[in-house]
């Protein structure tokens, strides 16, 4: 009788350990369907989720200094070159999932598995409908060209979402070609490179450009903005998914990884499985108009309206790879 209590005593703690887990979470994301996800997973799991915010830099820099001592089990951030950046600093491990594997296209996750892609977001053309045939926009590689002078809007390269549209240029077409591209689409700016993503389609909205460089889902928070100016500029442009009949489009994801201290790498694992499956997946594009990581899959009638296209689809590993020297390559060309 002694040994059947102590056993049913050891399983009701078992029990007890495991529903009161917790995951401590670095994550550089803003995004409310984030709040809503992680609530949902606590509540099938069970496992409270508890959430630091900070940029990718900082947070990365944090988990540098904790070493070992880390409370972190899950990094996540934007784009691949931060997750790179992050692997390459030690701070991730190297983590097997079937189920990983099965809801993220090989493209879109380390080869090692150090970090997972959950989300996509395609840096695309968006132009003045008044103004632009979409019979003029073909590829990126295209606005190099003199009929584009005065007409560009896009922001620094100090910002790691064009850093890593350049690597993917320097792997296309090598860095001799980058660098003359880089050039060309510097002059043909109407004007230095400032703001955000969304200033960008706000210049090209007030007729200052006809053409601007941007991801995906700024144009779909300016289209459900609070803000009745922001509504009217996504009214006044249109989306150009470049390179359709080459290699495609220029994706990227945010993403994430266990970290390296993780003293909790199941729980970890089976976090990042739940956020990579189908029924997050279509919260991601109803709240942050970000694409599924199987971009056909999307289920949000915004993205869908802007039409399906075809990805690029070169590893996005890559764009961390050839980070510093797309940013040599931008310093050459004298684009701010």
């Amino acid at each position: 009788m002694k040994l059947i209590l102590a056993s049913l005593l050891l399983g009701l703690l078992a029990g007890f350990s495991a529903s009161a887990a917790e995951l401590n979470v670095y994550s550089h994301r803003h995004y409310d369907s984030d709040a809503v996800l992680f609530d949902r997973f606590t509540k099938e799991t069970g496992i409270k989720v508890n959430v630091v915010k900070g940029s990718a830099d900082q947070l990365i820099q944090r988990l540098i200094s904790e070493g070992k001592n880390s409370p972190a089990d899950v990094l996540l951030t934007v784009d691949a070159g931060r997750l790179h950046r992050a692997k390459e600093a030690g701070i991730l491990q190297p983590v097997q999932s079937k189920k990983l594997r099965q809801n993220v296209p090989a493209s879109m996750s380390d080869p090692q598995g150090h970090w997972y892609g959950m989300t996509v977001r395609a840096r695309v053309l968006v132009y003045s409908k008044e103004r632009v045939k979409p019979s003029e926009l073909t590829t990126y590689e295209d606005l190099a060209k003199p009929s584009w002078r005065g007409r560009i809007a896009v922001r620094s390269s100090s910002n790691i979402y064009n850093q890593s549209l350049l690597a993917s240029i320097i792997a296309a077409n090598g860095p001799d070609k980058a660098l003359s591209w880089a050039k060309a689409v510097r002059k043909n700016m109407v004007r230095a490179p400032r703001g955000s993503d969304r200033d960008q389609a706000r210049a090209v909205a007030a007729g200052l450009a006809d053409v601007a460089i941007m991801n995906t889902y700024y144009l779909g928070i300016l289209a459900n903005s609070e803000v009745a100016a922001d509504r009217e500029v996504a009214k006044k442009v249109s989306v150009f998914f470049p390179n359709q009949k080459g290699r495609g489009a220029h994706v990227n994801v945010s993403g994430g990884g266990v970290t390296s201290s993780s003293k909790n790498k199941k729980e970890a694992i089976q976090f990042l499985e739940f956020l990579t499956s189908p029924k997050s997946q279509n919260t991601f594009g109803e709240q942050s108009y970000e694409y599924p990581v199987k971009i056909e899959a999307n289920r949000s009638e915004l993205l869908a309206s802007w039409g399906p296209f075809k990805a690029d689809k070169v590893n996005l590993s890559i764009l961390g790879s050839k980070n510093s020297e797309a940013v040599k390559i931008f310093d050459r060309a004298g684009w701010e």
